[in-house]
Parts: C-alpha cells; structure tokens; sequence
C-alpha cells in the first residue's frame, strides 16, 4: 500500500499526495467528498481553498484510508492569509479564467464558420432547382450520397453554432464574475452575513453545557477558554473577512458608489428610490426601512437597497 500524505494550507485547500491509479484510494475519497482535479492531477476537497481546514472530512477520510490498509499522515495548517491577499488571488484567478474561456470562445467561431463553409460546398454539390432522384438512373448514388453529406454538413455547423454560442455566453458571464461580487449591495449583505456568523462564533465560546443530571449549566472558565482556543482561527479569520469588507464598503459610500442610509439618515415620511421604485417609508427599522407599497400591506428593504432618498417639503 502506498504511504498517503493529506496536507492543508489556506492558499492550496485541502489536498492528498501519493495515490496512484487503480490503488483503490478513489473509492475511498470520492465516498467522502473528495473530487479529482484534472488541472492539478491530484485529489482535492471542493471548497477548502481560502479557507481552514475542515477537519471533519479530513478526519473521516484518514479513518477511512486506515481501514482499507493505507498509512496516512496529515499536515494541517490552520493559519490564514490576509483576506486582502485571498481576494487578489481569487481576482487573478477569474481573469486567467476570462482569458482561456476568450480564447476558447475564438476557437469555437473559428470552427463555427469552418462548418458553414463546408455546409455552404456540399449544399453546391447538389443538382440545382431541387432536382428529385432518380431512382434507377446512374446518378441515383451520386444523388443520394450528395443529399446525406448536405445534411450531415448542416446538423455539423448547426452545433458548431451552439457551441461558439455557449462558449461566448461562458466568457461574457466569466467577466461579470468579479463585478457581481463586488456590488455595493452584495457587498453590504456579505458584511451582515459574517456578521451573523461572528457572532454565533462568540455566542459557542459561553454556551451552557449539559449535565445528565442537572440539565443545562453554566460552563467553567476552563470550558470557555479551551472553545475559545479551539475557535481562535476561526474568529481571528471571520474578523479579517469583515474587517476588509467594511473597507470596501466604506470606499463605495465615499465615492457615491453606495449610498450608506440607515436609521439614522432615513425617517417616517421620508420618500426612498428602491429596486427603481419610489415609495413612502412607514417606519425606519434598525436593518431594514418599511415602505408603502399602494397595497393595504407594506414592504421592507435593507437600507443597503436605497438608491435615493427624499425629504417631505
């Protein structure tokens, strides 16, 4: 049996060094989640990169390995890099991506118009004016052999078209990626989000626990301390993540790209633009503003959504 290595690192995700193929180990890890990446020639956890180990998989994966007689070490790094760094990674990575699905997008229209010309040359190989076989004539062959490679050519540039419409379609959305996720509202959604997993992070540091006997208690100093050792990485990367976000969310309000209301800028009577629409707020909530909807019910929208706001006269 081969001797397996699984390492991780904030940068690479989660990865496994010396299986080879037919040695069993794809059964195994593709049984617990595993997938094989061509372009790295290795197995790999979907979604561990830029991000902290998950050590459950890794856990149950190295049981697993053991159990069909292979030797498995791990390497795990639980440190992570700066999220400024992570996301320059990931902006480098989608232009690459641009780039190639571009120049697949070329070859496909050049293949594309390759097949109409050949679909143009056997249509002119044809009897002109529509002639009909004639059966039992010398030509009948000919004839028929013609009218098989017209069609063959036509079904051939048909779905060269579908393909250099797909690949198109691919790269057109490929350079849209980093635009979309850098949108004022995605944005200020992310940062809530984190928010909310920050601080469900803190609240699993001075949960109770259960006793059998006594139901739920208070945790000892102790008990607290080793969840907040163990949950350390976590929180220290959930606070870069949110630290980075809000500064470009800050960045977006002072170049009026984002609009930044909230309770404290928006009151009842005020009139705001949302989703293109003008409506009469009815109440200023602390995430959200309700508004009139010309219905007997009302709507709410994160403040994040305002595109203008209006002052009654």
């Amino acid at each position: 049996m081969n001797a397996l290595t699984i390492t991780h690192t904030h940068a690479e995700g989660t990865l496994i060094d010396g299986t080879s193929k037919g040695d069993g180990t794809a059964e195994v890890l593709k049984a617990n989640g595993w997938r094989w990446g061509r372009s790295i020639s290795a197995w790999f956890v979907p979604q561990s990169r830029d991000r902290l180990p998950k050590f459950g998989i890794i856990e149950r994966t190295t049981t697993a390995l053991e159990a069909a007689g292979f030797v498995v070490t791990t390497s795990l790094d639980s440190t992570h890099r700066p999220m400024a760094e992570v996301e320059a990674g990931k902006m480098q990575r989608q232009a690459d991506r641009v780039n190639a699905l571009e120049h697949k997008a070329d070859r496909t229209a050049t293949a594309e118009t390759a097949a109409w010309d050949r679909e143009h040359a056997a249509l002119r190989r044809l009897p002109e004016g529509g002639e009909p076989i004639k059966i039992g004539h010398h030509s009948e062959t000919r004839h028929r052999n013609a009218l098989a490679n017209a069609d063959k050519a036509t079904r051939a540039a048909l779905d060269a078209t579908a393909d250099a419409q797909h690949a198109l379609a691919r790269a057109d959305a490929a350079t849209h990626t980093t635009e979309a996720r850098y949108s004022p509202i995605t944005v200020a959604n992310r940062i809530e989000t984190m928010g909310a997993e920050l601080r469900k992070l803190e609240r699993r540091i001075i949960a109770p626990c259960y006793d059998d006997e006594r139901g739920y208690i208070d945790a000892t100093d102790a008990q607290k301390q080793a969840r907040a050792d163990h949950l350390a990485p976590h929180l220290a990367e959930k606070r870069d993540q949110i630290t980075y976000w809000e500064a470009v969310r800050a960045e977006q309000i002072a170049t009026g790209q984002a609009t930044g209301h909230s309770r404290d800028t928006i009151q009842k009577g005020d009139r705001v633009k949302i989703r293109g629409q003008w409506r009469d707020v009815v109440r200023a909530n602390a995430k959200t503003v309700s508004v009139t909807t010309g219905y007997s019910w009302t709507d709410t929208a994160p403040y994040a959504e305002i595109q203008q706001h209006q002052r009654p006269e």
